[in-house]
């Protein structure tokens, strides 16, 4: 179908402008075919009103040259404070209570959850099927919004899952919200802890109990949408620990505070490149209905690269 010669796709974030899909779709778009070489940003500040919410999916929904949105920071408060503006939503955006894809069907609008699946397609490329079961380590989450939550998920049902998965959030509110989507996807009793860190200093301490070869991801924002790192300079990682930052663009501290410890700590290090790549692919998949096979992926991937 077409939506006119002026139609575009939406990104909801917070400072969408800074980020490089802005110079990177459309050369996805001519790779692809798409109809459009448009993407508007929708920046809404963070911890906004539910109205806001609402006005900006109604804003989606309402307008005919609009194909769709891909929801970054903002993917719980708009489940929370819109669903019942969506026609459907799959599977997982029920289980999680988040919708990370807004597309449009006919005249239905329908919302998904994406971050699972971009959690488990990022994170095999780089953590081996036995890593867990060779090394032993557990995996500590920092954060526990939309991309935290979906990693505890999805390192809980791997077969190859961590000893013990440990999820940290600021209050309470978070750790309750992820602990209902663990129960309903029915992971194993005991598996995760929740923990409130008040301060880096917190963090610092749950790091430090690691056992070696455990996985330790920053899903904060902290590095991108806020500054800082959610640990502080004296942090200790495990030794031959995996260190994930989620973020791949801003000032980063918490990368570059894995990366001075790189070498004497045997560390795997990376950021949140791929996870970008993915997240972004299954969108246009998803808002377009175009396939997304994995040669596809990484053809994007490469285009993308250039402009990073």
């Amino acid at each position: 179908m077409t939506r006119g010669s002026t139609s575009y796709m939406g990104f909801v974030g917070v400072s969408t402008g800074g980020s490089s899909i802005r110079r990177v779709f459309p050369e996805w778009a001519d790779a692809l075919a798409l109809p459009t070489r448009t993407l508007v940003g929708h920046d809404v500040a963070l911890d906004s009103p539910p109205e806001v919410y609402r006005d900006v999916v109604t804003a989606i929904r309402d307008d005919p040259e609009h194909w769709g949105a891909l929801v970054t920071t903002h993917k719980m408060a708009v489940h929370a404070a819109a669903r019942d503006l969506f026609d459907d939503c799959d599977e997982l955006a029920e289980t999680f209570g988040e919708i990370s894809c807004i597309a449009k069907r006919g005249d239905r609008l329908v919302g998904s959850a994406k971050d699972p699946v971009t959690a488990r397609l990022a994170l095999e490329e780089f953590v081996a099927p036995d890593h867990f079961a060779a090394g032993g380590g557990e995996a500590l989450v920092l954060g526990t919004g939309g991309a935290g939550t979906a990693l505890s998920h999805q390192l809980g049902v791997r077969a190859d899952r961590p000893g013990r998965i440990t999820c940290t959030a600021l209050d309470q509110e978070p750790l309750d919200h992820a602990r209902a989507v663990h129960e309903r996807a029915g992971l194993p009793e005991g598996l995760v802890r929740y923990a409130v860190t008040r301060d880096a200093d917190d963090v610092d301490a749950l790091v430090a109990a690691l056992p070696p070869a455990s996985l330790v991801v920053n899903a904060t924002g902290m590095g991108k949408d806020r500054p800082g790192s959610p640990t502080s300079g004296a942090v200790r990682f495990p030794e031959r620990g995996v260190v994930w930052e989620f973020n791949y663009r801003g000032p980063l501290d918490f990368w570059h505070q894995a990366l001075a410890q790189q070498e004497e700590r045997g560390l795997h290090v990376e950021d949140g490149w791929r996870y970008f790549v993915h997240g972004w692919t299954q969108a246009v998949a998803e808002v377009f209905d175009v396939p997304m096979p994995p040669a596809t992926v990484d053809e994007l991937g490469r285009i993308a690269s250039e402009h990073r």
